[in-house]
């Protein structure tokens, strides 16, 4: 099957067709930078990184950009409150672009951690005001922007299309917005697109209203227009960024261009805690650097694409627990293999088939039904439910001895492949890179060493106490001329 993308913008799944032959260009919403990452950015970033991820793997040259919000982000329901990075900054004493700095070091070594690659392009809203001065200024000029004291706001009475992407018109935009009654604003649901700064404001710079910064939802127009042009492929962003912010990026976009702003819109749904929506504003979130105190980073990446990227995902302890367990099975099956494809623990002999058929365990159906799962609307879900499903054949075949070095060789690849390259949670290394694997490797190496002075002192009961346990426990040693080596058993 071709992949279909569920579009936000049309409430429906759609066939994929790109706008150039072969390329996408694909724009998603980064973080504000004044805080550590919590396991709601986790999940965003983790979605559309595999959903690039795969877009790759399929065949499509990908242009990814994803910003950095270090300015202009406004508190409150009607964005009109104090900035976040100049709040944050009060808060801990710092200046704002320090405050940005090491918030934007932070994200980016969480992300790492969770095997989210780098966007190609990445963005700062401070790195183009120019840009953002530019389109306020035509917003004006076409008659869709007005200048009240220094500050800039957009009619969006002049915009007969707001609302096209939230279903919510003018009418019940308006209803649901709490305004001071003292707002310039000639509309309550009117959005600023450039802020008048006060003398003590620390983020200002020099515009045609005078000394100001801009609005958040025009910084995303502008990095998004430039790098990827009036019209791209995919936005992305969480749920709760539908609206308003991407509605008002739709909205100044295309009474700027006169043009569609983008063709598909994807929006991944939120981290749940008790059934209420993990936020910083609640103080119900949890950072990922806590986490990773107590779980491989791979294990929390393995709990989200457990889920789809458009269902909400409770977090838990024992959810996560869970994963843990999940992933550690899927990681050992991974391991024997590879164990036996390893030179030093293979005999070959022990693994001639009447049938060394790659085949055997149907990898060309696993593969298949494993894209048809991505292809509809990146259903990672499904997409690890098929890796268990073959990891259950391999595990049969490797106890009953059918299967032949060709076959698991093939195996190895595939979930290199499909559980390594597209969905992320397979690494090339296992032991190094699992948390609980490191940990084995490093205890079964102080138990060696302790076990090789005991045979260097005579002590052979003692030894083949250790050797014997460790065997009722699943684990061979093999004493050879280089020394000790360890595998698990099969």
């Amino acid at each position: 099957m071709s992949l279909t993308i569920y579009n936000t913008l049309t409430r429906r799944k759609e066939e994929f067709t790109q706008l150039t032959e072969g390329f996408v260009r694909m724009y998603v919403c980064g973080p504000t930078v004044y805080g550590h990452s919590h396991l709601g950015h986790g999940k965003s970033y983790v979605s559309f990184d595999t959903i690039i991820r795969y877009l790759r793997y399929i065949g499509y040259k990908v242009t990814y950009v994803q910003n950095i919000t270090d300015v202009g982000h406004l508190l409150g329901e009607t964005n009109e409150g104090e900035d976040r990075l100049i709040k944050q900054g009060k808060i801990e004493q710092k200046h704002p672009m320090q405050i940005a700095e090491e918030y934007t070091r932070s994200y980016f070594e969480d992300m790492d951690a969770l095997g989210v690659q780098r966007p190609d392009i990445s963005p700062r809203a401070t790195g183009h005001i120019t840009e953002q001065i530019e389109i306020v200024k035509q917003l004006i000029e076409k008659g869709f922007a007005y200048e009240v004291n220094g500050s800039v706001y957009f009619a969006v009475s002049k915009d007969k299309e707001y609302g096209i992407l939230s279903g919510r018109n003018t009418d019940e935009a308006e209803s649901g917005t709490r305004v001071d009654v003292k707002s310039e604003k000639r509309h309550p649901n009117d959005f600023a697109l450039w802020k008048r700064a006060e003398p003590e404001h620390i983020m200002q710079w020099t515009s045609p209203w005078g000394l100001g910064f801009p609005g958040w939802h025009v910084e995303c127009s502008a990095m998004s227009m430039k790098y990827l042009g009036e019209t791209f492929d995919i936005h992305g962003g969480g749920l709760d960024n539908q609206f308003p912010h991407h509605e008002c990026e739709i909205a100044q976009s295309e009474c700027l261009t006169g043009k569609p702003f983008v063709k598909y819109w994807i929006h991944n749904n939120l981290i749940t805690v008790n059934g209420q929506k993990m936020s910083k504003s609640l103080g119900n979130f949890t950072l990922l650097k806590d986490l990773y105190k107590k779980y491989n980073p791979l294990v929390i990446r393995f709990f989200i694409l457990q889920s789809h990227y458009r269902s909400t995902l409770d977090f838990s302890e024992e959810a996560l627990q869970g994963a843990k367990s999940g992933y550690e099975k899927l990681l050992n099956t991974v391991r024997q293999i590879r164990d036996v494809l390893s030179f030093e623990y293979r005999d070959l002999n022990q693994f001639k088939t009447q049938n060394p058929n790659p085949e055997t365990i149907l990898l060309t159906k696993f593969k298949s039904d494993f894209l048809d799962a991505m292809n509809d609307d990146f259903n990672t879900a499904q997409a690890i439910a098929l890796l268990f499903d073959l990891g259950r054949e391999v595990n049969v075949g490797l106890s009953k001895n059918e299967l032949s070095i060709e076959t698991l060789n093939a195996v190895d690849n595939l979930f290199s492949e499909l559980g390594g390259q597209v969905l992320g949670i397979i690494p090339s290394n296992v032991d190094t890179q699992s948390g609980e694997g490191n940990q084995t490797a490093d205890l079964m190496q102080i138990i060696v060493d302790v076990r090789a002075e005991v045979r260097s002192q005579k002590l052979w009961s003692l030894s083949d106490k250790i050797r014997d346990g460790l065997q009722k426990i699943g684990i061979t040693l093999e004493d050879k001329k280089d020394g000790t080596k360890w595998k698990r058993q099969q």
